[in-house]
């Protein structure tokens, strides 16, 4: 259990006391702090509040962070799809709807429940719940990632991400007609400043930087081509709706009403590149969109006949 406490200054007056705490410990969302609001671990001058509660300069907020629940994450019976495997690492094919690994709300039915149930040797670097995970892509985001088998390859992969050597590039489907034939989205990325849950373009940001190509260019839609120069959470859903192409499908950044019944965003990571931990090859690998992804391309493609 971890005791926090705060004295209120000028900047955060008349602010709620949820979107204050918000402010206050960026590594939080609003609704981490509702929810101890609500089992009233928050006190303001020794009372209890609720989440909409203004605040006033001076005033003394405790916060109680309960010590965080040990999960067990179970090996399941999931089929994968790998591309390569060998003791260093795998390659999978994530489908649509799959979170990667375990957290509050998805114990189950993950990528890395599937990956305990395959095989035992993952890398430890992340933690029981995160096992072998070297990077992420969203749960309706499709495609391509690596999986290390230990520490040092996890390492070694972990190092190209960072220093921007790893090829990632990915097939989306975007509002409207991008008139150029290729750009850079050059924005810094950060926590939406209201909404926690989401990621904005704002001044002091992390930067990031999305490079695309047209592809194809339907009536009212687009499909691009991604390429990532650095991969920050929900880079190209977020850079595209910057411009003011969001992604087709998309629940957080796109347009409220969805022309079509999708599950989520039509966004695919088609295609990874790395250097392989061991042997020091460059290995590349591809993946085509899924079918719900193809039955949207030939409908729009049939309105231009």
């Amino acid at each position: 259990m971890e005791i926090i406490n705060f004295t209120i200054e000028e900047n955060l007056n008349n602010v709620r006391l949820d979107t204050a705490l918000s402010k206050l410990m960026e590594d939080r969302s609003r609704s981490f702090f509702q929810n101890l609001i609500e089992k009233k671990k928050v006190t303001v001058n020794n009372d209890i509040k609720k989440s909409n509660h203004k605040l006033k300069t001076g005033d003394k907020v405790q916060v109680i962070i309960p010590d965080p629940v040990i999960l067990k994450v179970e090996a399941e019976d999931i089929p994968l799809d790998i591309l390569y495997e060998d003791k260093d690492l795998i390659v999978v094919n994530k489908p649509q709807g799959m979170v990667v690994h375990p957290a509050s709300g998805n114990l189950t039915g993950t990528l890395v429940n599937a990956l305990l149930n395959h095989c035992s040797d993952l890398s430890g670097i992340n933690g029981v719940v995160r096992p072998g995970i070297v990077h992420r892509i969203d749960k309706d985001t499709s495609g391509i990632l690596v999986v290390a088998k230990n520490d040092y390859s996890h390492n070694k992969l972990a190092e190209q991400l960072k220093n921007h050597s790893m090829t990632r590039e990915y097939t989306a489907l975007v509002e409207g007609i991008i008139q150029n034939d290729s750009g850079t989205v050059d924005a810094p990325l950060g926590r939406h400043p209201v909404d926690r849950l989401k990621i904005a373009v704002i001044q002091g940001g992390r930067r990031a930087v999305t490079h695309y190509n047209v592809m194809e260019r339907f009536k009212k839609n687009t499909l691009v081509n991604c390429h990532l120069e650095t991969g920050r959470t929900h880079q190209i859903r977020v850079h595209m709706n910057y411009i003011g192409h969001p992604l087709v499908g998309d629940p957080v950044y796109g347009y409220k009403k969805q022309r079509f019944n999708l599950k989520g965003q039509l966004l695919h990571a088609r295609k990874l590149g790395f250097i392989h931990p061991s042997t020091g090859e460059y290995m590349e690998f591809n993946s085509d969109i899924p079918e719900e992804f193809k039955k949207i391309i030939n409908i729009l493609r049939n309105e231009l006949k």
